[in-house]
């Protein structure tokens, strides 16, 4: 149960690590782990025009593979879902332009990957 929460309280700091850094590369951050039964996405920010849809992956080191290779095909589906609820219960724009983000971390090395996935059509 410990090292749950220790990893909980990690991906937590190193979150709040990614966030910090996006506000540097001037994203407007609107919204941290958004919830909603169809799953959650990390960040939600604006940035350059777009609404951005941010996935944060973090590894303590590559021995595992590179963080954003978790980000796979079933995770995307979850996050384009999330998105089109997050749109949709925020009362946007449908065809508001929407970029999907991630940010990886690897020990405190910050990476940010922009268009990393598809894209959502509506």
């Amino acid at each position: 149960m410990r090292e749950k929460l220790n990893k909980r309280r990690l991906g937590s700091d190193k979150e709040s690590l990614a966030v910090e850094y996006l506000e540097k590369q001037g994203y407007v951050i609107l919204e941290r782990n958004f919830r909603c039964k169809k799953g959650e996405i990390d960040v939600i920010a604006r940035e350059d025009g777009f609404l951005v849809f941010v996935e944060v992956k973090f590894r303590t080191d590559e021995s595992a593979g590179e963080p954003g290779e978790a980000i796979d095909v079933r995770k995307q589906k979850t996050i384009y879902k999330v998105a089109e609820y997050y749109i949709y219960s925020k009362h946007l724009c449908e065809d508001i332009p929407c970029r999907f983000d991630a940010v990886t971390i690897v020990d405190d090395r910050i990476s940010l990957v922009k268009n990393a996935f598809g894209g959502l059509s509506m």
